[in-house]
């Protein structure tokens, strides 16, 4: 027998009950359903067997790790309902690509098939089918090398070869219904689990939505976004191009050599879109250029390296931070908690900054405001700005691209630019790389460099930091005049050696050291670029170190 408490309650357990029995007992009616657990503060999928006392605590949907889980079975019924729907093998030539708001845009690779109405409602019939049925999904482990010849037999050529360079000597692979696959991250032990999701067609793929995780009971209405889906396509085109689309492609060019090329050409490809914003904002004779973008996404060396192209197109641009028009910090909105809230736009004084816009297009001379982060206040440090001819406004915050912001400023006057680090590259054919997953080591590697924060206190923040996003930056996105992927295909290679010494020291026995360990076994998966070969001016500078443009 076995005494576990879950929730300060004792439960004696036979043993070798497994954690999905425990869940069924202390599953409350009407609540999200229960999909992982910490098991004495390790995470643990429901098919571990409890073999000694400890704590649990059960994982639903409204976490991220629970989230993530959801998500990563559904995929994997989708690709089982493909297969039954399309026959043997069909999932081979399925590529995930990318996320869509909460979608998951899918592409089939064999042309002669047509990603319609009707191919979706039988996908959805078939996952509803496996869901009522409430298949078992099995977990095993195999020899690595073994992985990858069957990877190799099946034609999935990307997990073969992601398997080249993995160092583990065992993978876990899962099967359903006969339906076997590898997948990153954990699997939710029946179809049963899965109660929600829709496939719709959408370009000349499909999507597969899944319940928003604050919204567990229900599909979140599909909205495309079409500026952000060509973007996404673009790089993702550019990537397969240089044939360097998934980790396994990366990995073989850092062994070949080749990766002093491979930063030429991405720094190459960013500068010549960087130019052609420039020309475009010259050409329509804007005077206001707003960026925005969510956290990490290297907006600061972005709004420098674009007013090098304005200055090039014969422009002389003028940076301003929105930060500098943040209220009085007694004067600031709280959330919920009774902390200040900087993330939302009622915290900045959007009166004055649409006072001060107005005036400098009326070729008015303005006081410019500082804000002062220690003592919350803002100052007037004799710093006087007008606009000339040929001078034009950068200006730099999240909430640029909200409406609410410059909605008293003239249309004809403004250009609106979305900076996003969106993931160029896969882990294979069906794993994604989530974008979230980049920007946070970006921030993890930054904030230990600049700011003294170490790792345990960056992944503390990072909910609330993408809690933020979802309401003030990612709803206006589709605003944005134009949107730049700040991206570089090679930069998790780069990120690992400063990023993987921050994650081994959070200590075991906090909240963040599971996502420490996850984030550990993702960069696994990379072998490593040498810094030195990152150019001075490359976007990736800001969060490493060693930016030209750092003062």
């Amino acid at each position: 027998m076995v005494r576990v408490v879950v929730h300060q309650k004792t439960y004696i357990l036979d043993n070798h009950t497994t954690l999905r029995e425990l869940a069924e007992k202390v599953q409350e009616p009407g609540e999200p359903r229960i999909l992982l657990a910490y098991a004495d503060g390790k995470l643990r999928e429901l098919f571990h067997t409890i073999e000694k006392d400890c704590y649990v605590r059960f994982v639903t949907l409204k976490e991220q790790a629970g989230y993530m889980t959801y998500k990563r079975t559904a995929m994997f019924m989708f690709l089982k309902a493909c297969e039954d729907v399309l026959g043997q093998g069909a999932a081979d030539d399925i590529s995930i690509k990318y996320s869509i708001g909460n979608s998951t845009f899918c592409e089939f690779l064999v042309k002669d098939i047509r990603a319609n109405m009707q191919l979706a409602l039988k996908i959805q019939e078939r996952m509803e089918q496996l869901r009522d049925q409430n298949l078992p999904i099995r977990k095993y482990s195999i020899d690595t090398s073994q992985a990858r010849k069957y990877f190799e037999s099946v034609g999935l050529r990307e997990k073969q070869r992601l398997f080249r360079f993995r160092r583990g000597s065992k993978t876990n692979m899962y099967e359903l219904d006969g339906f076997e696959n590898y997948f990153y991250g954990y699997m939710a032990p029946s179809t049963g689990y899965i109660e929600n999701f829709l496939i719709s067609p959408y370009q000349d793929g499909l999507v597969l939505q899944t319940p928003k995780r604050h919204q567990t009971e229900k599909i979140a209405k599909f909205y495309p976004q079409p500026k952000l889906f060509r973007v996404m396509q673009r790089s993702r085109d550019w990537s397969e191009t240089m044939g360097v689309d998934t980790v396994g492609a990366l990995n073989e060019v850092i062994t070949a050599g080749n990766t002093s090329h491979l930063i030429l050409l991405q720094e190459g490809l960013q500068e010549k879109l960087l130019s052609d914003i420039a020309d475009n904002i010259v050409q329509e004779d804007k005077k206001i250029v707003l960026i925005a973008g969510p956290s990490s996404s290297g907006k600061t060396t972005f709004s420098h390296r674009l007013s090098i192209q304005l200055e090039i197109a014969g422009k002389r641009p003028h940076p301003i931070s929105l930060d500098d028009y943040f209220l009085d910090r007694e004067k600031s909105p709280k959330d919920a908690l009774g902390n200040y809230n900087f993330e939302t736009i009622a915290s900045l004084d959007v009166a004055l900054f649409s006072d001060h816009m107005n005036r400098l297009l009326r070729g008015e001379t303005i006081s410019m405001p500082s804000y002062n982060f220690l003592t919350g206040k803002r100052e007037y440090r004799g710093h006087e700005l007008w606009l000339e001819e040929h001078d034009i406004l950068v200006i730099e915050g999240i909430h640029g691209l909200n409406s609410k912001l410059s909605a008293n400023l003239p249309d004809e006057s403004k250009y609106k630019i979305y900076v996003s680090a969106l993931s160029q590259i896969n882990l294979d054919e069906h794993n994604r790389i989530p974008s979230s997953d980049g920007r946070l080591l970006r921030r993890i590697v930054r904030d230990a460099m600049t700011r003294g924060n170490d790792a345990r206190e960056t992944i503390s923040r990072w909910d609330s930091v993408r809690q933020g996003e979802e309401e003030n930056i990612f709803p206006y996105q589709e605003e944005a005049d134009i949107m730049f992927n700040s991206s570089q295909i090679y930069e998790l290679a780069v990120l690992k050696q400063y990023a993987e010494p921050l994650l081994f020291a959070v200590p075991e026995d906090c909240p963040e050291y599971q996502e420490a360990k996850r984030l550990l076994k993702f960069l696994d998966y990379f072998l490593n670029i040498k810094s030195e070969d990152i150019p001075a001016s490359s976007l990736l500078r800001e969060f490493i170190g060693g930016s030209c443009f750092e003062t």
